[in-house]
């Protein structure tokens, strides 16, 4: 009755299907685009901390870490920390891994929240651009050359800061890990103008990330979290390291 590797050959046939389903995929967008005009993804939390992600895009991370178990996740963005937290907290249960994370503005309130956890000890925040020379040698001093390495990036969404980003970070990216590129929905939401921000239309981490893997053959798009991310922020940005 309960046959994994049938249900699992099933899943990925679902996923195929709903990736390819352009009725579903118009669903979809029009559902992050109400809700994003009512902050919909500022309501969630990873361990009593904000997390400013949909569900779905949670989710996903979590898929992620656990099937491909990094030794060191970069994570660009902090904010709350919920994200940072939700790595983790995975890399905890998983029982190896650290998280390097940065962020331009680290409040001490926000540190403390962060390094409560009994898992804390797996968080190494570094406060800084994610784009600075002495950040990015910082980081690079934690990573030995045999760890998997995973990034993340969620920080400042204009298209030239996070091309910059994918030409630093991307490449300590390991094969078989993957990159992912937070809010590239951003190409496809109208003007928010109840939440102004300096990048929109042609300028954010989609057509960022577009430039980067035309000139990096050795990532990919086609796989399973990329074809799944349909109420999400993230769509089309779950890219493979081969």
């Amino acid at each position: 009755m309960f046959d994994r590797i049938q249900f699992d050959l099933e899943k990925q046939q679902n996923i195929r299907k709903a990736h390819k389903d352009n009725d579903l995929q118009d669903v979809a967008l029009k559902f992050i685009t109400k809700s994003d005009q009512l902050n919909y993804a500022y309501n969630w939390t990873w361990l009593d901390l904000p997390i400013i992600q949909m569900p779905e895009d949670i989710v996903l991370v979590q898929e992620i870490i656990w099937e491909t178990k990094p030794d060191i996740i970069i994570e660009t963005g902090i904010a709350w920390g919920g994200s940072v937290l939700l790595s983790a907290s995975m890399l905890e249960l998983i029982g190896n891994g650290q998280v390097l994370a940065i962020d331009k503005v680290l409040p001490q309130h926000n540190i403390d929240q962060i390094m409560k956890y009994k898992f804390s000890n797996r968080i190494k925040l570094f406060e800084g651009s994610s784009v600075d020379a002495t950040i990015i040698e910082l980081v690079r001093a934690q990573i030995k050359p045999s760890d998997k390495v995973m990034v993340l990036l969620d920080s400042n969404h204009s298209h030239e800061h996070v091309y910059k980003e994918l030409n630093i970070w991307g490449p300590m990216v390991t094969p078989q890990q993957y990159l992912v590129v937070s809010d590239t929905i951003i190409e496809d939401l109208p003007t928010q103008t109840h939440r102004p921000r300096p990048w929109g239309l042609g300028d954010n981490p989609l057509t960022a990330l577009n430039d980067f893997l035309s000139e990096n053959p050795k990532f990919t798009r086609e796989n399973d979290y990329n074809y799944k991310a349909l109420s999400s922020y993230t769509r089309n940005g779950y890219v493979k390291c081969l």
